[in-house]
């Protein structure tokens, strides 16, 4: 399993730039529970955590976008700087509102604009491999390495923010996250040698959202965030209602760690499947994953059923992110690959409204059935205009 990984890192400034994204986007994971903690001990108010919690993610789904399309008009490192001082400034002003006891609007204004600054670094180092490794079977290589990345990430990052949170100071987690930004956006934007060349704009669509691929691409994403979203929200109910809240972390680790564990294999293969092909079976794969969680009653033997869960999740977020780089015009990649970031943001905010506002109704180990319905929504739509995905002119991937 790591032969196709090896010499993955071997060009000019590529270790550089992977341990840079690596860094910065570990705030991705931090920010949202960060939040949460702080506002809620320093208020005593959760529905105010909460709140200001949905509004950041709402304002980075909404602005990631926009902020890719900057990156691909003036480049990543023109851009970067002035969005990470300014997310510092915002996270910053956020902590001392708060901790000042300011009113509740400025702790939203200022969660508004600590999401509208946040920048998709995954996408952008994804970008970057898709200029070093373009046309060739190492592209899929590298997107896996990407996948495990971010599933590492949100293994690690709720855990260490939750840590200092509770066991040093209500802004420790914060203070890291807003550390980790500002280092790893500031490295990765001084590594111009590996940054994507700034194109002229050809592309008739105007928005990589206009093109019908990407239109399909971000709906199925969609609900797969709605599957995210409510999954975290209920496991963390399952446990509490089993007497074993404290091992709810756990239970989501192991959701991310079945995904980390076939990201690794998946990115391993040589696979002869068409990347459609392969898109549509993961999104089956995910459906019959999930149907297991639906009928236990026993937090051990969630774990596993979560574990297996998650294996589709690595696999389907390599396909899409594939063929969003086939589908979208090089000039429009790094907005391409955020609408698939902002799609799936939305669905976890979706998704863990609803699962929240279901387990209180019916209690935890029913809500999951509303992640297999996003679940299903996502195959049919995936499925059912998978010839959307169909790339006829695309190269077929060179063996490494």
């Amino acid at each position: 399993m790591v032969g196709p990984y090896r010499g993955l890192f071997d060009g000019p400034g590529v270790k550089g730039f992977v341990l840079a994204g690596f860094i910065g986007r570990m705030p991705m994971s931090m920010l949202g529970i960060g939040v949460v903690l702080l506002v809620s001990a320093l208020t005593s108010s959760y529905a105010t955590a909460g709140g200001v919690a949905a509004m950041t993610n709402l304002a980075f789904a909404v602005a990631a976008p926009m902020s890719g399309r900057l990156v691909d008009r003036f480049g990543q490192s023109r851009v970067i700087p002035p969005f990470a001082v300014v997310n510092a400034i915002a996270l910053l002003a956020l902590m001392l509102c708060a901790g000042f006891g300011l009113p509740d609007w400025t702790l939203y204004a200022s969660g508004l604009l600590v999401g509208a600054t946040s920048l998709s670094l995954g996408s952008m180092v994804r970008a970057r491999w898709s200029v070093i490794h373009g046309g060739s079977g190492k592209l899929h290589t590298a997107f896996a390495f990407e996948s495990v990345v971010d599933e590492v990430i949100f293994v690690t990052g709720p855990a260490l923010v939750t840590v200092l949170a509770t066991a040093v100071n209500p802004y420790a987690g914060l203070v890291v996250a807003l550390v980790c930004m500002l280092l790893g956006a500031l490295a990765l934007a001084a590594q111009r040698r590996t940054q994507p060349p700034v194109q002229p704009v050809r592309s008739a669509a105007g928005s990589p959202i206009l093109i019908p691929g990407i239109a399909l691409l971000a709906c199925v994403y969609l609900a797969l965030g709605a599957v995210f979203g409510s999954v975290d929200l209920i496991t963390v109910a399952f446990a509490e209602e089993h007497g074993v809240k404290g091992a709810s972390g756990f239970l989501l680790a192991a959701f991310a760690g079945g995904s980390m564990v076939s990201g690794l294999w998946f990115g391993s293969r040589d696979w002869k499947i068409s990347l459609r092909g392969r898109f549509v079976r993961t999104l089956a794969l995910f459906v019959v994953g999930l149907i297991p969680i639906m009928f236990i009653g026993d937090a051990w033997i969630m774990a596993a059923a979560l574990f297996l869960a998650g294996f589709a999740i690595s696999p389907t977020l390599i396909t899409g992110f594939s063929l969003t780089e086939r589908l979208v015009p090089p000039s429009l990649l790094t907005e391409g690959m955020a609408w698939i970031s902002t799609s799936i943001g939305f669905g976890v905010a979706v998704g863990a409204w609803a699962g929240g506002r279901l387990t209180e109704l019916f209690g935890a180990t029913n809500a999951y059935a509303f992640s297999w319905g996003s679940a299903i929504l996502a195959a049919v739509v995936g499925i059912g205009g998978s010839g959307l995905l169909r790339l006829p002119e695309a190269p077929s991937p060179a063996k490494s």
